[in-house]
């Protein structure tokens, strides 16, 4: 069972090829709006690295959001034509999920623009409450003494990112398998004002 992993989401992109629990390659380089042009090169080269062909893809995961607007659509894109045509299943992940890197008790941070970030608490690939899309001032209130993943540059942090093509299969078990490969959609997060009871 050979499994390809996409995620072109936010600032990387990330491709990963697995076989039953293992990974046969991957790369992870940083190329925030330059994954599409990137995409199929990075791609080609990661499976003839493996001799690897389309053919013998027999499912894909690929993370579904939150993140750039054009940059989920991209892995999505791939995936909807290539498991429509080879009849395939194709798999998400949430894109906070994924950078969670199966950490004890973090929370991930994503640049949203507009003063404003991606949030969510994770604990071992786990959400712990919801995601939304707080101002960095609303961030800095809920943070506590956990690690923060992802751009900690947005609190004056560092920006930590874990390898996002291993975090693949170590969240396997959070793999949503998509019903109707048609009917995928970007998962796009609302504000946190929102969720409140009006």
């Amino acid at each position: 069972m050979i499994t390809l992993c996409m995620d072109t989401s936010h600032k990387h992109l990330t491709l990963a090829l697995i076989q039953d629990n293992k990974i046969l390659n991957k790369t992870m380089t940083e190329c925030f709006k330059q994954q599409s042009e990137t995409i199929f090169p990075a791609l080609i080269e990661l499976c003839d690295a493996v001799n690897i062909k389309p053919d013998n893809i027999d499912q894909v995961v690929i993370t579904s959001g939150p993140g750039s607007y054009t940059g989920v659509r991209i892995a999505m894109t791939i995936a909807k034509v290539l498991c429509a045509t080879k009849d395939i299943p194709c798999y998400t992940l949430s894109t906070l999920q994924l950078y969670s890197g199966n950490h004890d008790h973090c929370c991930v941070l994503l640049d949203a623009r507009g003063n404003r970030a991606y949030f969510a608490r994770f604990d071992q690939g786990k959400e712990i409450g919801t995601s939304a899309a707080y101002t960095i001032d609303e961030i800095k209130e809920l943070i506590t003494d956990e690690e923060v993943l992802g751009d900690g540059s947005l609190l004056g942090k560092e920006d930590n990112y874990v390898d996002l093509a291993d975090t693949f299969l170590l969240l396997k078990p959070y793999w949503e398998k998509v019903e109707n490969i048609h009917c995928l959609v970007p998962e796009y997060l609302k504000s946190s004002d929102e969720y409140l009871v009006k």
